[in-house]
């Protein structure tokens, strides 16, 4: 199976996130002509990750029948040991009958999925974090890598992007997706001029009106600064991006968060959960306006990209800004 790259309106990809990456959010994007993805453990009873599959699929044949566009989507694998090894498997044999054109990888050796999804045509990009992260998803043989960068919602890195990307892009010649801090069509055009192929909006798409999270979380990150993100490992028990006022809602001191026990183990007090009451968003919160549908976000994000500055125009723009 060869995926048609030409169904894409703008190398950008809904990123996967716990709640927010709802069905409706996934089929909206990929009707939009980007790429829609959402992590393999998404779906709640009644549904489950093969009904997913299939309305997406459905959602696809509907589209290609009326002659309109429909981008490829993604699903999110957990490649790591602490996950249970017969769901993982179970999970990866499901992608591979529904021929899921995208993987992504993360919290782990990627090798299975790598070996299964070439057999069926798919391509694996592997969410990183550092430059030895990298250096073991390249050895594991994957096609594309995700580099997480500071300032992205949810899980994500320190090294900023002008500094990690460019790293990478000195070992690996393959596809390199970029992910922290985007939210509009300069941010895409700056990185593509940095070497990127794709663009992940994660925060920028949990304000949607598709996303699965709740109205509440998506006004917050329409009210939010940059400011009012706080990275720490004490919500999730692992470092990650959350928003301040979440905690003062739900009774914690964001200045004064007790430690976690350990590795995915954060010491809260009972009710209080990470993504359900202390809700994510990244430093493109200070770019959030609105809750639009996907429809009218992309429709926006191409009239930005399309009109961003030119690099050869730069002496211009600056003489124009010390006139001003």
């Amino acid at each position: 199976m060869s995926i048609d790259w030409s169904q894409l309106r703008l190398p950008v990809m809904q990123a996967p996130m716990l709640i927010c990456s709802s069905l409706e959010l996934v089929i909206a994007s990929c009707r939009a002509g980007i790429i829609g993805a959402f992590p393999s453990g998404n779906p709640r009873a009644p549904d489950s990750l093969e009904s997913w599959l299939a309305a997406i699929r459905e959602a696809e044949a509907e589209s290609l029948g009326r002659g309109e566009r429909f981008a490829p989507f993604c699903v999110n694998l957990l490649a790591s040991t602490a996950i249970d090894q017969q769901v993982r498997a179970e999970r990866l044999e499901i992608c591979k009958k529904a021929r899921v054109p995208l993987i992504l990888t993360n919290l782990g050796d990627p090798r299975a999925e790598v070996e299964a999804a070439h057999e069926w045509g798919g391509t694996v990009f592997h969410d990183v974090t550092t430059m030895r992260f990298a250096e073991k998803a390249i050895a594991a043989g994957v096609d594309g890598l995700m580099l997480v960068s500071g300032g992205a919602g949810g899980h994500a890195g320190t090294l900023n992007p002008f500094a990690f990307l460019p790293q990478v892009r000195r070992i690996f010649d393959g596809t390199i997706m970029l992910a922290g801090g985007i939210a509009d069509g300069n941010g895409i055009a700056a990185a593509l001029a940095l070497g990127a192929d794709i663009v992940v909006m994660g925060t920028r798409f949990i304000a949607t009106r598709e996303s699965g999270t709740f109205d509440p979380h998506k006004q917050m990150l329409v009210d939010a600064k940059s400011e009012d993100v706080l990275f720490t490992d004490a919500i999730a028990g692992m470092p990650a991006s959350f928003l301040r006022p979440s905690m003062i809602e739900n009774g914690l001191d964001p200045d004064n968060l007790p430690p976690p026990k350990g590795l995915h183990r954060p010491d809260l007090p009972p009710g209080i959960r990470a993504w359900k009451n202390i809700w994510s968003g990244g430093h493109s919160t200070g770019l959030i306006d609105d809750v639009p549908s996907v429809a009218e976000l992309v429709e926006r994000l191409e009239t930005e990209f399309h009109a961003a500055r030119d690099p050869g125009d730069w002496r211009a723009a600056l003489l124009r800004s010390l006139t001003r």
